[in-house]
């Protein structure tokens, strides 16, 4: 075993998991960029690759020599359903929201220091994000990945951020971990955390969480994405009301009570200088 990412792991397993990863995050790659990619022993390698193959997580053409995903990962995939209920019940919320505002709706899961994307409700016309269902997104460059860290406890969410390297995306892009910690700090005192062209430029977000394990057993957070020009003076303020009583209806539909979520009063002039 070994010490990996601060828990006890198995190294053969890891190693495969980071490989069926790997492959599904390039869709095919070549045994050489599986080997570079993932910095991978060229001795134990090719072993490794075999039995993901021989197991079906993995497919190896031929012809092209590359890798791709095999048909037992996606019969696994296919019986996952821990979100789907979460899903379904936010998405016509998440569709009369983003009607209401015209901007772009987003609910997410949080798995590591990523945002998975389980819901997306497009805005409506204009200005549209290249979001889809499934993408992953570091968290410490995203409101809604900030507003997810907020639900861990500071150590948690610290140990985290200290386990990858965090790129910057953009001139705001914060990348200091004790920085960061104090701004996931902030999103939990107030309820709600934003993203102010920290992973695009012209673009802004605001988010809330939504359920925790304690109360949807699992990590989600709910937000609002929109071009830093259709914002106002009020910002985010202007939109953290509405989505606050969006993700209030969406746990009453699940029948979930959330007493570690905080959420937001009322005060626009708070909201703005947060």
């Amino acid at each position: 075993m070994s010490e990996d990412r601060g828990n006890p792991t198995v190294k053969s397993a890891d190693r495969a998991l980071t490989v069926v990863e790997f492959v599904a995050g390039k869709g095919s790659a070549s045994f050489t960029e599986i080997l570079e990619g993932l910095h991978l022993p060229r001795s134990s390698a090719h072993g490794l690759l075999n039995t993901l193959c021989a197991a079906g997580w993995l497919h190896h053409n031929t012809g092209n020599k590359q890798y791709s995903l095999g048909l037992r990962a996606w019969q696994v995939g296919q019986l996952y359903t821990g979100h789907q209920t979460l899903a379904n019940v936010a998405k016509p919320v998440m569709d009369r929201l983003s009607a209401s505002l015209g901007e772009t709706v987003q609910l997410a899961l949080l798995d590591g220091v990523e945002n998975v994307y389980i819901a997306i409700s497009q805005a409506p016309g204009g200005m549209r994000l290249g979001s889809s269902v499934g993408m992953r997104l570091l968290a410490h460059a995203t409101g809604i990945g900030k507003a997810l860290l907020s639900m861990l406890g500071p150590d948690e969410s610290r140990r985290r951020l200290d386990s990858v390297a965090l790129p910057r995306l953009t001139d705001k892009t914060v990348t200091d971990v004790a920085a960061l910690a104090d701004l996931v700090a902030a999103a939990k005192a107030n309820g709600f955390a934003v993203d102010d062209e920290e992973y695009l430029d012209g673009c802004r977000c605001v988010a809330v969480p939504l359920t925790s394990e304690a109360g949807g057993g699992m990590h989600a957070a709910l937000s609002v994405t929109m071009p830093t020009a259709r914002t106002d003076a009020e910002w985010p303020g202007s939109i953290l009301w509405p989505l606050v009583a969006a993700a209030q209806e969406i746990r009453a539909h699940l029948g979930v009570r959330e007493p570690h979520i905080v959420v937001p009063v009322p005060d626009r002039d708070a909201a703005r200088s947060a």
